[in-house]
């Protein structure tokens, strides 16, 4: 039987799977071309079901189950979401206006999800797409003294939990500061309470690792996106005014503590615009990917848009977490 996959692949396109809109539920159809789309998974990094007509985050959970994908949930959350069920949440509650960069989820955490499925329940008017890069292609074309650097050192992330952003009880899943400081420990995050009661955390993780099915080195990290560089000039400077330069809610820094030029931070999120690629969503569309692969961003967007997500097989990769 042919394959529902569009083929040959042009240069930039997301693959997508055209499944039947008719044969059962979504998890059934799901279940029927399991193979497939984990072959495609393992070819290109990512995959879009089309037709499958996810509906509910109910639907997203049952159909996560037939591809054989372990629903997790998040800890050391970034941004606000909201979660529908255990382990199946919102995108991230993002200004609306404001497109979310580059970044692989939770690269920053011990523990990261090696799959992420996003469901397409209301599709905005206009703009909204959930773009992929392939992270292969990104190390290729980043200058070979910033890789050496960055795989030599790592990458740090420093996190001041205030105002801005999620609450420490919300990122920990705790509001029991002995219960942080456990998870912590745990993680090998250095954390500590601030005279206000904020809490400060900091931890380093590897920036360059080998991908643990094909073997091949991927840029695994979010040092462009949580810089401080990347954010728009204007909340720089007014998150800079009220907490000082040194207390942002977050920033990274090389490895070993070195701030990350401005010309390190502009190569790595120009080898990202490179290698982006997207598909617009359409309602019931189920984005799979390989997280541990492929970073994924939100392009800005008018209209409702509701897109269900899911983190899926908990996995500690090795030499990610740095002392």
């Amino acid at each position: 039987m042919a394959s529902p996959l569009v083929s040959p692949l042009p240069p930039g396109i997301l693959p997508v799977l055209h499944l039947p809109e008719t044969g059962g539920d979504a998890p059934g159809r799901a279940l029927a071309h399991r193979t497939e789309v984990l072959r495609t998974i393992t070819e290109h990094g990512a995959v879009l079901l089309r037709g499958l007509g996810i509906d509910s985050p109910a639907a997203m959970a049952r159909t996560a189950v037939a591809l054989g994908i372990e629903p997790m949930a998040e800890r050391e959350r970034f941004a606000p979401r909201r979660e529908y069920q255990p382990a199946v949440y919102s995108s991230s509650e993002w200004p609306a206006d404001e497109p979310i960069c580059m970044h692989h989820e939770l690269s920053y955490a011990a523990e990261v999800p090696s799959f992420l499925l996003f469901g397409a329940l209301t599709v905005p008017r206009e703009g909204g797409a959930t773009a992929v890069a392939d992270s292969q292609e990104v190390l290729r074309a980043l200058p070979d003294d910033l890789v050496a650097r960055f795989a030599r050192d790592g990458w740090q992330l420093t996190r001041t939990y205030r105002e801005v952003g999620v609450a420490w009880s919300e990122a920990f899943g705790t509001d029991d500061p002995e219960g942080v400081e456990e998870y912590c420990r745990d993680a090998a995050i250095d954390c500590a309470w601030l005279p206000d009661g904020a809490l400060r955390t900091r931890q380093r993780r590897a920036a360059v690792l080998d991908h643990p099915g094909n073997g091949r080195p991927v840029w695994f990290n979010q040092a462009a996106f949580l810089n401080e560089l990347t954010l728009d000039p204007m909340i720089r400077a007014y998150l800079t005014d009220v907490y000082g330069p040194d207390s942002l809610p977050f920033n990274t820094a090389y490895g070993d503590g070195t701030p990350i030029p401005a010309a390190d931070v502009d190569a790595i999120n120009t080898a990202y615009r490179a290698a982006t690629r997207s598909e617009p969503w359409q309602a019931g569309d189920l984005l799979l990917l390989d997280n541990l692969r492929m970073a994924h961003s939100r392009e800005a967007y008018e209209g409702d848009r509701e897109i269900a997500v899911i983190l899926g097989n908990p996995t500690r990769l090795p030499g990610h977490v740095l002392s």
